[in-house]
């Protein structure tokens, strides 16, 4: 059997694989890679037809998981994902949410029995790197976080998989990136401000140039139009979503063996 490299993204919600790595997905679908997306939740929380949060006491969670579902299958195709997989757990809404005391919410699953069905994705479509967040979720998120432990379990169960990345914004760039949104009167969402102050440069292992797909990245972002809170992030000038997005950065999170040549590359010297 001929070797294919696979690229595993792992998310918590609809819409997350448009925000953090869609620029990536893009790339490594046009370089011949396997390309795969697995969303643990299926976003009930998230904005409703009339744009009422999770929160809200006449939030319409049916609708929205149909609406975002579908949402999501055209957006995963248009950044490159030839699969998709979702868990289907609840999503468990913003910390303090009611919802975080659900069962069936993801922030409270068995770390171990979804890392053996992650494994077990993982091993099917050979994954040689996977992708999800780091520990703090990127911004605190607790289905974010959760994502973060299931997978980073998963990666050490799983035969096939060489090494686990982390998408993140390196402090310099946030800190420029958010003066010069505010100097052009730019709103930009609360996870990018709780992002602050970003991670330490020293710890970025690997600097993506994805310039080529910002714009389908802004497009992929704009599929899930449910989600108006992302709304500045689409209509934004080019030239500054491309200051952000034209640009993906990854914390290494875990490797099987000594890693060397990622720099530019995520499976560099494998």
């Amino acid at each position: 059997m001929t070797f294919r490299p696979t690229l595993v993204c792992v998310h918590a919600h609809p819409d997350d694989e448009a925000l953090f790595t869609a620029g990536i997905s893009s790339l490594y679908r046009a370089r011949g890679h396997r390309v795969v997306l697995v969303t643990c939740t299926n976003g009930r929380l998230g904005l409703d037809a009339h744009a009422r949060p999770g929160s809200h006491r006449d939030h319409d969670a049916e609708q929205t998981v149909a609406t975002r579902a579908a949402e999501l299958q055209r957006a995963a195709r248009h950044a490159g994902f030839h699969r998709v997989v979702n868990l289907g757990y609840d999503d468990s809404g913003m910390a303090g949410w009611r919802q975080n005391h659900e069962e069936n919410s993801f922030m409270n699953v068995d770390i171990n029995a979804v890392a053996r069905v992650l494994a077990g994705i993982f091993d099917e479509v050979g994954a040689t790197v996977v992708v999800t967040y780091d520990e703090n979720g990127f911004y605190g998120h607790p289905d974010h976080v959760m994502a973060n432990k299931v997978t980073r379990r998963a990666v050490e169960l799983s035969a096939s998989t060489q090494r686990l990345y982390y998408p993140v914004i390196p402090q310099g760039v946030l800190a420029t990136f958010t003066k010069n949104a505010s100097q052009q009167n730019v709103y930009l969402p609360a996870w990018v401000h709780d992002a602050v102050p970003g991670t330490r440069d020293d710890l970025i292992a690997c600097v993506m140039d994805v310039s080529s797909y910002a714009k389908q990245k802004q497009e992929t972002i704009a599929m899930h139009a449910s989600q108006i809170d992302n709304a500045e992030l689409v209509t934004m000038a080019p030239d500054l979503f491309s200051m952000l997005f034209g640009t993906e950065y990854y914390q290494r999170g875990w490797s099987r063996t000594t890693v060397s040549g990622d720099e530019h590359d995520l499976f560099g010297g494998l």
